[in-house]
C-alpha cells in the first residue's frame, strides 16, 4: 500500500512540473507577441525573454540543424569585433543546404516562369486568399523563360539589409568583393557608398517601395526618379513579391511598364506562391517560431542553395547599437519602427538571434560594426 501511494505521487509531481514548463514557455510566447518596443536594446531583449532568457538557437549534428534550446543562457546580441577569427563551417553550411532543399529549391522557386502562367490567369494572393489578380500582359512579358539562378554557384555572397548600423561602417569595399552581392527593397547605395557598396547582382523590391521611397509617382519627377534607380541596375535581377497582397497590384504594374516602356536593362524575377510558406515552414520546422519571414531571412535562405559562403551586413533590428548609440531603422531615412511591436508582420529579434547563433557556429558571418580595414 505504502509502495503504491509513493507510486502515486511520483506521477503526480511529474506531471506537476511538466504542466510548469509548458506554462513558462507559453508565457515566454506570449510576452514576444504582445511585447512593444521600448528604446533600448536591453529592453527590447527583454520584452522577449524577460524571465530567464530561455530561446537559444543553436546548431547541432542531428538531422535539423537549426534547434531550440531552451537553456537558463543569457541572450547577448553582442558579435566579435570584424578583426577576430571567424571561420566558415562549410560542413554546417552543407547540412543546412540539405536541410531547405527538403522545403524549396532556390533555382526554381526565386521565380515564376513564363510557361507556367499565361496572360488572364487568376492568382490568389498570398496574404489575401480572398482576393485575385489577373495575370497582366506586361507582367506576362517580364517573366522570365529559365531561371536567372540557373546552375549559378558562387564562392561568397553578401546580403546588406538596410539598417542604420551600416552608417560609418567602412563596408562598403569589402561589401563589393563578394562574388555576388543581394540588396533589398531598391534601398540606395551611391550616396552612401563607402558605407554600403555600389556592386548589385540581386535586388529586391517590395510594392510598398514605390509608395514609401518614390510618393507612388505622383508626378514626372518621382517617375524619373524610380527610372533612374531602375537604370542604375544595369543588368542585375530585380525580384518583385508581386503576388504577396492585393494592396500593390497597380505599383507592381507601374513598375512593369516602365521597364517595358523604356527597355531598362534589368532581368526580373517574380517570386513562387509557394516560397513565403516554404521558407516559414523551415524555420517553423527547426523551433524559430517567425511569424513572416523578413526580406532579410528570405534572402538568406535562398542563398543557401547557391552560395558558398554567405555574409551579413545591416542586420541590427534595435534602437541601439552595441555601444548604446542610437541606430536609424534604416540607413536611408527618418523611418521609425517597432522591432517587438505586435501589429508587425515580422519578429526581427527573433530571426537575429537564429542568425546570431548560426554565425557563431560558422554557417554564416554577421557583421554589424565597423568592417576589417574602415577608415
Amino acid at each position: 500500500m505504502q509502495l503504491q501511494f509513493r507510486s502515486w505521487m511520483l506521477a503526480a509531481l511529474t506531471l506537476l512540473v511538466v504542466f510548469l514548463i509548458f506554462a513558462d514557455i507559453s508565457e515566454i510566447e506570449e510576452e514576444i507577441g504582445n511585447s512593444g518596443g521600448r528604446g533600448t536594446i536591453r529592453s527590447a531583449v527583454n520584452s522577449l525573454h524577460s524571465k530567464s532568457n530561455r530561446a537559444e538557437v543553436v546548431i547541432n549534428g542531428s538531422s535539423s540543424p537549426a534547434v531550440v534550446d531552451r537553456s537558463n543562457e543569457s541572450i547577448k546580441h553582442n558579435i566579435q569585433p570584424a578583426s577576430s577569427k571567424w571561420r566558415h563551417n562549410q560542413t554546417l553550411s552543407l547540412r543546412i543546404r540539405k536541410q531547405i532543399l527538403k522545403f524549396l529549391d532556390a533555382e526554381k522557386d526565386i521565380s515564376v516562369l513564363k510557361g507556367t502562367l499565361k496572360p488572364g490567369d487568376i492568382i490568389h494572393y498570398i496574404f489575401d486568399r480572398d482576393s485575385t489578380m489577373n495575370v497582366s500582359q506586361n507582367l506576362y512579358e517580364l517573366l522570365p523563360r529559365t531561371s536567372p539562378l540557373k546552375n549559378k554557384h558562387f564562392r561568397t555572397c553578401a546580403i546588406v539589409g538596410n539598417s542604420g548600423v551600416l552608417l560609418n561602417s567602412g563596408c562598403g569595399q569589402e561589401i563589393d568583393m563578394h562574388s555576388f552581392v543581394i540588396r533589398c527593397n531598391l534601398a540606395p547605395v551611391q550616396e552612401y557608398a563607402r558605407d554600403v557598396g555600389l556592386k548589385t547582382d540581386l535586388v529586391t523590391m517590395n510594392p510598398s517601395v514605390i509608395q514609401r521611397a518614390f510618393e507612388d509617382l505622383v508626378n514626372a519627377t518621382w517617375r524619373e526618379k524610380l527610372l533612374q534607380r531602375l537604370h542604375s541596375l544595369n543588368g542585375s535581377i530585380l525580384w518583385i513579391p508581386a503576388f504577396m497582397a492585393r494592396g500593390g497590384k497597380e505599383r507592381v504594374e507601374w513598375v512593369n511598364e516602365l521597364i517595358l516602356k523604356h527597355q531598362v536593362n534589368v532581368r526580373t524575377a517574380y517570386p513562387s506562391l509557394r516560397l513565403l510558406h516554404a521558407v516559414r515552414g523551415y524555420w517553423l520546422t527547426n523551433k524559430v517560431h517567425i511569424k513572416r519571414p523578413t526580406t532579410g531571412l528570405l534572402m538568406y535562405t535562398l542563398a543557401t542553395r547557391f552560395c558558398n559562403q554567405i555574409y551579413l551586413y545591416g542586420f541590427w533590428p534595435f534602437p541601439l547599437d552595441q555601444n548604446q548609440n542610437p541606430v536609424k531603422y534604416h540607413y536611408y531615412d527618418s523611418l521609425k519602427y517597432g522591432y517587438t511591436s505586435q501589429a508587425s508582420p515580422h519578429t526581427m529579434p527573433l530571426e537575429f538571434k537564429a542568425l546570431k547563433n548560426l554565425h557563431e557556429q560558422g554557417a554564416l558571418k554577421l557583421t554589424v560594426g565597423r568592417c576589417d580595414g574602415a577608415t
